[in-house]
Order: C-alpha cells, then structure tokens, then sequence
C-alpha cells in the first residue's frame, strides 16, 4: 500500500499569486518523436501582494528543460531549483522576462491532458491543470496572459495549423515545413490555451452578429467525417443568436472554430474562439447517430459556445469556484435546448438524470457541495454535483427572482467582471445588488453537501375553509459536514379542486389572492402557510417544474397520484404522479418478490398507462416518457439496502404484465409512428424525435410478449430503417430478447456494415454491454478482445466497461463478485494509461454502502486491492481512500 498520500488542497488556504503573466509568447516546434516549445513569459510582481520579491514558483510536469533565461542572462542548474513539479527561481526585479525551452512527448502521452496525439493529429486538453505539461507557467486561472502562438511543422502531415484568437501570419520554412502565428487579444487562463495541428477538412461558415459584424465559422475535422458537420453548424449559429437574444451576448472575435478529436477525455472544452471537441460531441448524421446524438451534439455545442463569456470573458479565480462557470454554462444550455426542442420532456430528462445519478454522489462517499471545501486531485470534481446541481442552484435563483430580475443580474455580472477571474459569491452579490435582495442564507446551497429531505404535510378546516401546508426539511451528513442549516428551498406549487381546476391562492395576512401558481419561500426547519377562503379540501401540486433539488415526501394515496397524472397541468409534475405511482408499485413488488410471495400488479398503474397510450391530444414525447418505468438505477438510489435481484426481477415483471394488458394500444401506436417514419424521410425536429421516441418505448414492450408478429416488425425496422435511433432501437431489444439467433445476426450484420465508423461501434458496444441476459460479464470480456476496442481510448473505455458497470445491474452485481474484480482489473490498468478514466470508472465500486453485508464486502475487498497499487495516481487514491473512509 501506498505511503506517500498526495496533498490535500483546501479553499480556505487560497492566495492571489505573487506574480502576474502579461504576455505569453509561444513557439511549438512539431515532430513525430518529440516536440520543443519556446515559452517567453512577460511577468510582473502582483501590486495586491506587496513590493518585495519572493521566489517565482512555475508548475511544470514531464517537461525536459533545454534552456532557461532569466531577462537576457542565461541560467545554469545553480541559478534554480528544479523538481518532479515546479521550477523555482529569484527574480532580481518587479519587472522580468522568462525564456525557457522543453522537450516534450506528446506522441506518448496517453493520459490526454496537456499536448498529445489523436491518431495523426496533435491536439490539446489544458483544463484544469494540463498546461503545466506543455511548459513552465503559472498554471491556475487567475493567472490571465495575452497569448501569441506561432506553430511549425511537416506541411504534408499537418497542412492546418491552429491556435487561439486571430490568424496573424504564416509562412514556408525549409525541409517541406510550415508555420502559422496566432494571436488572442483577450486576456485568459492557461487552462483556456488550445493548439492543434492536422490533415484536417473544413465546413466553413459565417454569422451576423447582433452589430452586423461577420464571424468566420469552421469546424475541423479528419477528412472521412466531412459529411457530419451540417447538424453541428446549425447548431451552433442557433446558440448564438439565442445568446444574443436571451442574454446580450455577442461574441467577440473574427473566428469561431471547433475540431472534432477521437481520443478525447471529456465532452468537449471552451478553449477560446478553438472549442476541441470528442468527436462524439459534434459528428451527426442520420444513418450513423441517434436522436439523442443529435439533441447531444446541439447542446453540448450551445453549453462550449456559452462559455465565451460564462466561463472565458469572466472565469474562475480557482478550481473551487469551478461551479461559477460550469453550473451557470449548464443552466444555459439547458434553457437553450428546453427553447429548441420541447421544455417539459427536456424538464424530465435533466431531472431523471439528477436523481438517479447525482442525488447518488450526494450520498456516496465523494459528496462534495457545489463549491468544495477541499480537493486532492481537480480532475475528480467535475462532477454532476458541480455541474447538474450547480445547474439547479442557478435555476432556484431565476425561480426566486423572475426571469427579468435574472437577467438584470446576469447583466451586471458580466459588466462588472468582464476580463477578470471572480467568484461564486461575486455571481450572487451581482443578483443581489441587481435586485435588491439579500441572497446570505441562499448562498448554503454552494458550501452545504447532500440532498435536503422536504416532508410536507396537510390540514384543512372546514368551518374556517382554511388549508394549511406544513414543510420539514432536513439534510443527512456528508464527509466533514455533520450539522446543516435550513437551506431557502423554492416550492412552486398550485391546488387542485376536484375537477382538476387550478384555484385561487390568498395567503393568511393577505388581502386577496395572487396568482393560481405561487412559488413558496421554506427557509426555517419547520415552516407552514396557510391558505384561505378555500370551500373543499384540495389536491396540493407541489414542487412544479422541480422547483429544488431536494427529496419531496407527501403522502400522496395511488388514487391521488392518478388524478395528478390526468389533471395536473404542470407536465413536469404529471410525468412526477406517473413516477410515483410507478415506484409505489414496483417497490410492493420488489417486497412480493424478497418474501416469495406471487407478484400481483396493482391495476392502477395498468389503468393509468392505458389512459396515457390513448390520450392522442397528449405529446407522443410525453406519451413516452410516461410508458418508461423508473429504471433499476434510480429504484436502487432510493432504497435503504438495494437488493438488484429483487429490483429486476420485480421491474421486468411489470414490464411484462404491462405489454400484456395493453397489447392493442401499444402495437397501434406503434405501427402509426412506424408508418409515419416510412413515409417520410428523417429529420431531428421535435416533432419527429417525440414520434421516434414513442415508436421505440412501444416496441420494447411488445418484445417482451415473444410475439412472431412483432420479432418481424422489429426485423423489418433493424433492416429498413433510414436512421439509426430505429435501427439501434431494434437491435438493442432483440439482444435483450431470446431469440438468439435473430440476435446474432442482426449484431454481425450491424459490425459489418460500421465497422469503419468508431463512434458507431461504440454503440454496438454499449448495447452488447447493458444486455441483462445471463452472461454479461463473459459477452464484455470477450468484445475487449474485439479489433474496434482499445483501452487508450475514453470513448471505448466508457461504452463498453462504463456502459457495463453502470448500466447492467444484474451482471456486474453478480453474486460471486466477479463483476467487481473485473471492474477493479480495469481501474489498475488504466491508472497507468488515463487516471482520469481510470477515476471515473470507480463509481460503482464506491456505493458499496448501498447493498446488503455480502456485497459490501466483495466491494470494499476490490477497492482495498486497488489501493494496495504501489503506484496509484493521485486521481484514483482520492476515491478510493475516500471510498473506504
């Protein structure tokens, strides 16, 4: 076991640096077996720090230095101190300039961070900390530079030549190289420097802005994706002008590129007016992407696009503050694709996501609050926690001050800290003085971790015709947080009368009623209204929209959650009663099922679903996201001690209960929606992905029915289909059906025919790998061995091993623990190759707490392996010695 534990870095330990970089002037010299970069650093002494002169401490990782010069003096090895992470040196005056020289390998670097090679073509990934493996520098956010950037290399290897900011030069050099000198006007970050070099093609473009200035648009990819751009395009010039449009964003330079990489750790990165993107991020195409790729690809465009300035033009002063950019960019391009698609079904989705997904890091051992108090590696906080929830934060704020009051504060925001690096409390001291309001007990939701409990209760007087809601909110501790205080919790609510008519809302001590919509303050422990002149008890909808992210408890009866599901005009909270009513039923079941009891379905929720299959006013979006069962993720999150066995077993029986009763709808709905998609040719409009949508949820639940009717309408979709969410759709549940040998033949079929396409053999992955089948484990072995797998590659990593460990239950939870040591085998092999995957695959492995005393201990036994790892990076060390705390 590993001895030396890595540093803890904590908020309250925070610092503004002693030296400021003005300018930045970078040299890369490409080649195929190493590259040198000449770094010329204009620094200054921070006037905030004082007027004496301390060291100059410069971060640098797996960098060679060549040559140092301190103004016009060249250094030797006496002049400085040098180790495995900075490059220590006294500066004789306030003013100085730093000429260094490294060698670097890009060609080797198989972590993906700083300057490395994808495939043929040399691209870089400095957020957070990257840049410090390309040269020295001060390497954190506050540090913010003018950069110019001149790169040379083979012309025929790497006839494009890219950099941040405005091309200024270019020229020949000898021996059939080139150069290219790149300029960016505005001050940034390290974190935001971006290069990239390639044989690259370009679909080119251009944008009016809202002051008729002309920006050039172009997005770069390897030559055998040019015709998968288009979507990407759209996209893009969507977001910007709804940018304009929403928040008086314009953007800033004369050119606006994003490149599409293979190997590429995360999404996508902001790096200024040069976005890099993983290619499966900004390719779409409709034989080749899914619906849900498209909407991905346009709204991870739109969230990149957005960090201009919520991000790029106003950034972080340090890692802590990560939410400030991130949490705020994910609001945005949320709202941005809740206006381009349909903002119910949007509504649903983030939530689901948030619930099953974040609400578990909440509880798990790595729950962190949205501004973290302390990290050991930064990679590992960006998480849904800082992300998603920071996200709702930023909702509550728009909820509790109107749409107007948010944008004037936004405004003031980006006016008053334009250029600068800032905090998330200068975020909510530009919505306070905007509005006049004070946001002190607001802010907790940045410092405090964990979900908050909302239990609600009722009383209604008939001789005063009074109805009184009573709220308790409370918050479990968290690592390092025992006691909480009352977060302020916004509870947007309506009461229905029993027809399902919205009423008046007067509160006690008002004078007459406001509004039949009312958004609710909870700000104490316990807290009641008190509504008046209310003749009938009502039917409280409560937390419309998911007004917080908290876990709401009233005690809704079946009956109540069936008239909400038909009446309630809040879609969010209709689809909310169908999920509640859906959970109460399946977890009867999971307890039929523990017990050995016969499983009985509660007709209500057969009932239910039969009015929504025929309800044909309703959006077939809707339709269909109602007809989905919670899945066996989120019933999992919401168990005391999750039993997997019980869970599937009790959920595919409701599956099949369901498909059997209502046969007749569904297969009608479905072969009107299959129809409708012959008929005409595919589009990613709203209106046709909902029909998709609709058309896919009705035939998973006809293919549990074994029907020789439907085996051939799922084959004459996987066959016939001119896009790929039909033909991903059918194959997927033909491989979770028994007919192996239909099975087997679409799967080789669909190999064959994209077998030259990476990001769509990713898919024929990841359907293989959350088969429930018997056997999982074993199919996931084997396809490691497959000739389109590679374990340098994240998408690989995360559609095969992630798409497994995450997704299928069943098989990774096997009960002799194979699953885990198949996990943990993994985790040990890439903490040499990518810490950062390796890190984020841990996930299952770190709620072990979860699961009953057996399982608990066949987990914790793989996570104390991988700590015993002699060489154990700090990003895998951080979740494991957190995971076993």
């Amino acid at each position: 076991m590993r001895n030396d534990q890595p540093k803890v870095i904590f908020l309250k330990d925070y610092q503004a640096p002693d030296y400021l970089i003005d300018e930045t002037h970078l040299t890369f010299e490409l080649f195929e077996d190493q590259t040198l970069v000449h770094a010329q650093l204009i620094l200054r002494r921070n006037p905030a720090r004082g007027t004496d002169l301390p060291p100059l401490v410069l971060d640098g990782q797996q960098l060679e230095l060549l040559s140092l010069k301190l103004d016009d003096r060249e250094l030797t090895a006496g002049d400085y101190q040098l180790d495995d992470s900075h490059l220590t040196l006294q500066p004789a005056q306030a003013s100085f300039v730093i000429d260094s020289t490294v060698r670097i390998h890009p060609e080797a670097n198989t972590a993906l961070e700083g300057l490395y090679k994808s495939g043929k073509m040399f691209c870089t990934q400095c957020e957070a900390e990257g840049f410090r493996k390309i040269t020295y520098y001060l390497d954190r956010p506050d540090v913010m530079s003018k950069f110019t950037t001149t790169l040379s290399a083979d012309k025929q290897r790497y006839p494009v030549l890219l950099s941040n900011g405005n091309p200024i030069a270019s020229g020949e050099e000898e021996g059939g190289r080139h150069w290219a000198t790149w300029q960016d006007p505005f001050m940034k970050p390290a974190y935001l420097f971006a290069l990239v070099a390639g044989d690259l093609w370009c679909l080119e473009d251009s944008f009016t802005t809202m002051s008729q200035r002309e920006v050039a648009l172009r997005i770069y990819v390897e030559p055998e994706n040019i015709g998968k751009l288009q979507h990407a395009m759209d996209s893009l010039k969507k977001s910007m002008k709804w940018d304009e449009e929403v928040y008086g964003r314009e953007y800033d330079l004369d050119i606006f590129m994003i490149v599409a990489v293979n190997d590429f750790n995360m999404g996508a990165m902001e790096n200024k007016g040069l976005n890099i993107f993983n290619s499966s991020c900004v390719l779409a195409h409709p034989e080749t992407a899914t619906d849900a790729a498209h909407q991905r690809v346009e709204a991870v465009v739109a969230h990149e696009y957005f960090h201009n300035w919520s991000g790029n033009r106003v950034t972080c002063r340090d890692w802590f503050q990560l939410s400030l950019k991130e949490g705020f960019t994910v609001f945005r391009d949320a709202e941005f694709s809740a206006d381009m698609n349909s903002r119910t079904v949007k509504r649903i989705e983030d939530v689901a996501f948030l619930r099953t997904n974040q609400f578990a890091e909440d509880a798990g051992p790595m729950a962190h609050a949205v501004r973290p108090e302390s990290f050991i590696e930064i990679s590992n906080f960006y998480t849904l926690t800082v992300y998603e929830k920071g996200s709702e934060v930023v909702r509550m704020l728009r909820t509790l001050l109107g749409a107007k009051g948010f944008r004037q504060g936004s405004d003031l925001y980006f006016d008053r800290h334009d250029g600068q690096a800032v905090t998330c409390d200068d975020f909510i001291n530009a919505m306070e003085d905007a509005n006049g309001v004070d946001l002190t007990q607001f802010k907790r939701w940045y410092s405090q971790a964990g979900t908050p409990r909302l239990e609600v209760s009722e009383s209604y007087d008939p001789a005063a015709n009074t109805y009184r809601l009573a709220f308790r909110q409370s918050c479990p501790a968290s690592p390092g947080q025992s006691e909480k205080l009352p977060f302020v919790i916004p509870v947007e609510l309506a009461l229905l009368d029993s027809q399902g008519r919205e009423l008046p809302l007067q509160l006690m001590g008002e004078g007459a009623p406001v509004g039949i919509v009312r958004v609710l303050q909870v700000t104490e422990s316990e807290q009641a209204f008190t509504f008046l002149n209310l003749a009938d008890k009502p039917l409280p909808s409560l937390l419309r929209g998911f007004s917080a992210p908290v876990k709401l408890h009233f005690p809704y009866s079946r009956d109540q959650l069936m008239f909400l599901m038909q009446y309630d005009s809040d879609g969010f909270n209709r689809w909310e009663a169908g999920q509640q009513l859906a959970v109460q039923v399946l977890q009867e079941l999971v307890g039929q099922t523990q017990r050995g009891d016969s499983l009985l379905l509660d007709p209500r929720l057969i009932d239910a679903l039969r009015s929504v299959l025929g309800n044909e006013a309703l959006d077939p979006a809707m339709v269909a996201e109602m007809l989905a069962l919670p899945s066996e993720a989120y019933l999992t999150e919401i168990s005391e001690v999750a039993d997997v066995e019980a869970i599937h077993s009790a959920r595919e029986f409701a599956r099949l209960e369901l498909a059997t009763a209502l046969k007749s709808q569904l297969l009608q709905r479905y072969q009107q929606a299959r129809a409708a998609s012959r008929a005409e040719p595919y589009a990613a409009t709203a209106e046709q992905i909902a029909r998709r949508g609709l058309q896919n949820i009705a035939l998973s639940y006809l293919m549990l029915l074994g029907d020789a009717e439907v085996l051939a309408a799922c084959e004459e979709q996987f066959a016939n289909a001119d896009n790929m969410t039909e033909r991903l759709h059918a194959m997927a549940v033909l491989v979770n059906s028994s007919h192996e040998a239909e099975k087997s033949r679409v799967l080789a079929q669909f190999a064959e025919q994209f077998k030259d396409d990476p990001l769509v053999m990713d898919q024929w992955f990841s359907v293989q790998a959350g088969c429930s089948r018997p056997g999982g484990l074993e199919r996931v072995q084997a396809l490691m061995t497959h000739p389109a797998f590679s374990l340098k590659n994240p998408n690989k990593v995360r559609s095969l091993i992630g798409a497994f460990a995450n997704q299928n239950a069943v098989n990774f939870h096997c009960a002799d623990g194979a699953g885990y040591r198949f996990l943990a085998d993994q985790v040990i092999t890439l903490n040499a190759l990518n810490p950062q995957i390796a890190s984020r695959l841990l996930t299952p492995l770190t709620r072990w707490r979860k699961y009953a005393p057996a399982r608990q201990a066949q987990m914790r036994e793989q996570l104390q392996r991988i700590m015993a790892e002699p060489a154990l990076s700090p990003d895998v060390y951080e979740v494991v010695s957190k995971s076993l705390a």
